[in-house]
């Protein structure tokens, strides 16, 4: 049967002339251009593949966790508080970050004693995704988060280079000179947000998007 299938094919390939190879050919270099075109602009304007380049957000993603973000996330809807999103970030552009929404636009966002609450509520937010017990950086933070913009802060607080820190890293890298011009850089505008944190797909599939307010 193998040798009557390869006498069909090699038959076949003697009956086609130049211009039908020719068509052949430019077929299938159609077909790679498309699909190549395609990925492009779907990882341009749809998709962000992101790997987890440290620990700052752990337990819920690691290092080395594969992700998508989707970028049409926030195209009519704002970015929600305990959203994860992938964002450029504020003190140095070229550089990509992950964290999570707390702050939103107008809000005043106060740290103490390990908690975090929201425009003076006595009651903190619920953080049950926190690696452990938050004892670095966990109090003395004020933060008034300007229209447009929100706070960002990773879920391993202990070690997390994130909106507390920022400022402080803005003046160390000479973007800002003084605490007033360095404030700015404490927040992430809507603009600078790449996408939102769907999923990880490797090396096991998470849903990113379960955490409700």
């Amino acid at each position: 049967m193998e040798n009557k299938n390869n006498t069909r094919h090699r038959a076949k390939q003697e009956k086609m002339n130049p211009e039908e190879i020719r068509k052949e050919i430019f077929s299938w270099i159609r077909l790679i251009v498309i699909v190549v075109v395609a990925v492009v602009l779907l990882k341009q304007f749809v998709i962000v593949n992101a790997v987890v380049p440290s620990t700052s957000m752990e337990d819920t993603i690691q290092v080395g966790d594969r992700m998508i973000g989707f970028r049409l996330s926030y195209i009519k809807n704002p970015p929600k508080r305990y959203d994860i999103v992938i964002f450029n970030y504020p003190v140095d552009k070229s550089q990509k970050y992950i964290k999570r929404v707390i702050g939103l636009p107008g809000e005043t966002v106060e740290i103490r004693d390990a908690h975090i609450y929201i425009d003076g509520s006595e009651t903190p937010l619920v953080e049950n995704y926190l690696k452990e017990d938050w004892i670095v950086g966990n109090d003395g933070y004020r933060f008034e988060v300007p229209e447009g913009c929100y706070l960002m802060l990773g879920d391993n607080r202990n070690i997390s280079l994130d909106a507390r820190y920022w400022s402080e890293e803005a003046i160390n890298n000479g973007v800002a000179s003084n605490e007033q011009e360095a404030a700015q850089y404490s927040y992430v505008p809507k603009d600078e947000m790449l996408g939102k944190a769907v999923f990880k797909y490797w090396p096991k599939f998470a849903n990113l998007s379960s955490v409700e307010e």
